[in-house]
This record gives C-alpha cells, structure tokens and sequence, in this order.
C-alpha cells in the first residue's frame, strides 16, 4: 500500500499538510489537517516531499523588498474573516472496508462520530441501542466546529436494528434556550445497505444525518393563575391530585386502523383520514400520560409509513417519552410502535 500510518502527506486541493493516522481500505485513508481528523481518498492526497521536489513552485521566489522608511509604508488593508457557515449537528458513519476471501471489497465495520457544524459547544448524553436494549453509552462534550469520535459497530450488528439516542444541553447556558434536547434516530438495515452503494456510486466518503438544525428555544411557561382570587368570586377549585379519579380509563394498546375508528372511512380523503387518526393517538397519549403508565403500544399499521412517522415526529418532541421503539413483534409485525414514559 502507498500509504502507512503517521506518513506525512499533502491534501492537493488546499496545498495543506498533514498525516495518515489510520487506513480505512485500499482506495481510502483517515487524515489529520490542522488538529481535524476526516477521511480522503488516495488519489486527493499526496507525499510532501514529491510535490516540492517534482511540481513547479506555485508562486515564485520573491526577491527581499528594498529598504523602506516608515512614511513610504501603505496602510494594510482590512481582510475578512475566514466564515464557517452553521449547518446543525450530525450523526455521520464513515463505513470501514475490508477484502473477502473473493477479493471482493465488503464493509467490516461502521465509525460513528458526532460532528459539531455550529458555534455552540454542547454537552452529550450518547447511547446506541440494540433491538431497544442499550449497548453503549458515552458522556462528553463536542466544541463549536469539531468533530468527535464516539465508537465502532461491526457491519454484521446492523441487522440488529441499531438506533441512536443523544440528549444535548449547552456548554455555556442561554436563558432563552432549552435546558436540554433529546433527539432519537433508528437506523434500517435495507435502508443503510442503500445509502452506502449510492456513496461508493457518487465516490462519497461518508453516511450523514442531521440530528437538528437549530438548538431549540425555551419553551414559554403559561401564566400562573391567582387561585384564591378566583375562589372569593365564586369559582369552584379543584384538587388537581385527585383529577386522575374523574379522567376515562387509559389503554395499554391503541388500534388506530381507520375502519376501527370511523364507520365511513372509505368516503374520507387521506387527509382526512390522517387527521383522525392522529386525534384518536393525542387522545389515549395525553390519558397514559395523565394516568402515569409506564408504556403505551400504538398499532399504526405499515402501509406507506405517513402515520408512523408522523406518530414519531411528535414523539421526539414530548419530554415524558424515554424512548420509543418499532421494531417486529409476534403480535403486530412492524406496524406498532411501543413508547416508554419516564416521570
């Protein structure tokens, strides 16, 4: 191989040195630029010393200026400085290939690192999940504009349905700002094999997803209420302990099949029918989060999928979810989702 690990080498593009600091497979190298580590492949890379001794000097030798005085020096222009444009935080796989008993090139493993693509520096809470069990958990932080390593996964695990969980909080907190945010990605095996033959296709280093955009704002407390005012005028207050007594009996399992919920589906449009079924999902989730149950399974059928990920979606923004999972079961396949409260 041209290459071995700690070679100094040159990035061709930008005429920057660095060095090899790992081997990803034959056509692609892990570098370091700068105290930044990405991957590259052979070919945009080269050795120092060949490009000095081999190429003609980009710009040539200057001879030493004459001697100036201080009055025939002209002021320096102001330069601008060097922007990085914020693009959110990413959850990026860098596939690791290897070579089979054909010769044929396969991927051996999966490197996970967190990159940072904002000018805030964030706690993490990091946790990979398998079949919703969790099997690694990292406690760190990621500085403004960096990237950071968190583990590896042997390429054969991803049938295992690995999924992702990173709860974020602000390294230099903002009272306009959320106090933390939890964000949750779950990775399909048919999905991940299709994303990387259109990476080796469009001759792509890496697998990205985007975790956020924008570190979310706190959300805005309601008013509080002068209780005693309003029992001197006549008001009727109640025990809010004892609410739970008057409220409808929570479901451990919802069915929201339309033909379950409406007896003249077939004349509603898919809108419509959407719309109904996420009312009849609000409704049993706000009386398993006031009845305090541990779990709820919501039956939301495959089909297209425009259910489930609308389902999803709202889940990733509701504080009492720990988690939740869809994932085959014996009883409903791959069309329910079982969500976990925490209190």
């Amino acid at each position: 191989m041209k290459y071995q690990v700690g070679d100094e080498i040159i990035v061709l593009h930008s005429n920057e040195e660095g060095k090899v600091i790992e081997l990803l497979n034959d056509k692609m190298v892990m570098i370091e630029v700068r105290g930044v580590k990405f991957p590259a492949y052979m070919d945009q890379i080269d050795f120092p010393y060949f490009k000095r001794f081999t190429e003609k000097k980009l710009v040539p030798e200057k001879k030493a200026p004459a001697k100036q005085y201080i009055d025939q020096v002209p002021k320096e222009k102001p330069k601008p400085n060097q922007m990085r444009v914020a693009d959110g935080v990413w959850l990026v796989i860098v596939p690791k290939f290897g070579l089979d008993d054909f010769n044929d090139e396969v991927v051996d493993q999966l490197k996970i690192h967190l990159v940072n693509k904002t000018a805030q520096g964030y706690r993490f809470t990091y946790t990979q999940y398998f079949q919703g069990e969790p099997d690694f958990e990292l406690v760190n932080e990621v500085l403004p504009f960096h990237d950071f390593y968190l583990h590896d996964i042997p390429f054969e695990a991803v049938n295992d349905g690995p999924s992702f969980g990173v709860d974020f909080s602000l390294l230099e907190p903002q009272k306009q700002k959320a106090p933390h945010y939890e964000t949750q990605l779950k990775i399909k095996p048919r999905q991940l094999f299709q994303r990387i033959e259109a990476m080796k296709e469009n001759n792509e280093p890496t697998i990205s997803y985007q975790l956020f955009d924008t570190y979310p704002d706190k959300a805005e407390e309601p008013e509080k209420l002068e209780l005693g005012s309003l029992a001197a005028r006549g008001f009727r207050i109640y025990d809010v302990s004892k609410v739970r007594q008057h409220l409808e009996p929570a479901r451990s399992v919802v069915d929201l099949h339309i033909e379950k919920l409406h007896h003249s589906w077939e004349k509603l449009s898919n809108g419509e029918i959407l719309g109904i079924q996420l009312q009849e999902f609000e409704k049993w989730y706000d009386l398993a989060v006031a009845h305090r149950q541990p779990s709820l399974i919501i039956i939301h059928g495959v089909g297209t999928g425009k259910l489930r990920d609308e389902i999803h979606d709202l889940l990733k923004t509701r504080r009492e979810v720990k988690r939740f999972i869809n994932q085959y079961d014996p009883r409903f396949g791959y069309g329910a989702t079982e969500i976990l409260f925490q209190y």
